[in-house]
């Protein structure tokens, strides 16, 4: 069983919750982080579904591979976890810190490789049903 993203999975639901829940006190406010349509407005919400977007992908990832029988790939397992956390974090810092965007690529391309090196590796083993 593959523990590591099953609970980044599970934490990143969590955060998801709790961050909803602290952004959900200052929303009714018109002016919040200057007003709906500002930049920290829409990039601290994207931080608030990332949590749960991307510990979706772990707790899917950690299913599959136990659900089927998979050797847990380290490269896809660290590539998940590396976009859990680096997507929110990029969000809210960039949200305040506008040139910080420009790290955006880390939390994009870490989950795009580890589920393109899981399907390439490893999960061709379920997707053309050798384990069905």
């Amino acid at each position: 069983m593959n523990t590591i993203n099953l609970i980044a999975g599970w934490v990143g639901i969590y955060l998801g919750f709790l961050s909803g829940a602290i952004q959900g006190v200052f929303f009714h406010r018109d002016n919040w982080l200057g007003g709906y349509s500002t930049w920290p407005r829409r990039i601290t919400r994207l931080g608030h579904i990332s949590f749960f977007g991307i510990g979706f992908v772990n707790l899917f990832y950690a299913a599959t591979i136990h659900i089927f029988g998979i050797d847990n790939d380290p490269i896809t397992s660290t590539l998940l976890i590396i976009g859990a956390i680096s997507m929110p974090t990029v969000c809210y810092v960039s949200a305040f810190r506008k040139p910080f965007r420009h790290m955006f690529f880390v939390p994009v391309l870490s989950p795009i490789g580890g589920v393109g090196w899981f399907i390439n590796e490893g999960g061709e083993e379920c997707v053309v049903g050798e384990h069905i």
